[in-house]
């Protein structure tokens, strides 16, 4: 199972980590490792890279945010090597992501005294933008032919479990995910409902929206903090949200929904 068919696979910045991610997973699949497994471990090299933040080993931040997210992409390639696709698995990633991005910016917000509410408002913003990119890929995949359609357009119900896994633990990190997320995917979804009867989406369009992708942004932190730039990361994750609009208008101006 691939994430999309070959015709729709697009140059995406945001996953620079992938071929280093599909290496690990092919090392670990006749392990007992599982793709929980690896998510628990980004999340844990992304606690360590906070670590780094707050202590000012900003060098080690940069390279720890770059192997989490390696890391963040090899839990999905290794359920896609075993060819078992997981509700579990999926909600559990984004909802780890989550966290780990309120935690970032709030450690950064701690070291530069920025007051809680643009903390805030910069966390909204970038789960925000993580949503249009997400909201559009997950098209791209659902309307592609063998692609993975494990994350769906609209989250609004309770998906059935897959083989092997407990329903009730896929609906505690639904209800999870929804409480996380939903306020993020209805306001997109209100701002471009028809982008899902869309036959397809370019893929120079889709490498356009990548700059959204959570890898980038973590790279983008990462760097900043590298260079000094901290006091500028969490006024520069609110301003970069302008391409909202303008993804958006170019999508519904350019590409007409069926």
């Amino acid at each position: 199972m691939s994430k999309l068919a070959p015709e729709n696979k697009f140059i995406d910045i945001s996953d620079y980590g992938r071929f280093i991610a599909k290496r690990f997973a092919k090392l670990l699949v006749n392990t007992h490792v599982t793709p929980v497994h690896v998510t628990l471990l980004f999340f844990i090299t992304g606690l360590a890279a906070i670590y780094c933040i707050l202590h000012a080993y900003y060098w080690g931040a940069l390279i720890l945010l770059i192997l989490k997210s390696i890391i963040d992409a090899a839990d999905g390639e290794l359920a896609r090597l075993r060819k078992k696709p997981s509700y579990i698995g999926r909600y559990l990633d984004s909802n780890l992501d989550l966290v780990l991005n309120f935690l970032i910016l709030l450690s950064i917000s701690n070291l530069t005294n920025t007051p809680f509410w643009i903390m805030f408002t910069a966390f909204f913003a970038m789960q925000l933008q993580g949503t249009v990119f997400n909201y559009y890929y997950t098209i791209l995949r659902n309307n592609s032919k063998g692609g993975d359609t494990t994350s769906r357009i609209e989250e609004n119900s309770f998906p059935i479990a897959l083989h092997g896994e407990n329903q009730q633990m896929v609906n505690v990190l639904f209800i999870a995910y929804t409480i996380f997320y939903g306020g993020f995917d209805r306001i997109i979804i209100a701002l471009d409902r028809n982008a899902k009867n869309c036959n397809s989406l370019p893929n120079w369009f889709m490498s356009f929206v990548s700059i959204y992708g959570l890898g980038f942004q973590l790279l983008i932190i990462g760097i900043m903090l590298a260079v000094g730039f901290i006091h500028f990361i969490i006024p520069f994750f609110i301003g970069y949200s302008i391409f909202i609009v303008v993804l958006i208008a170019i999508r519904k101006l350019m590409f007409k929904a069926s």
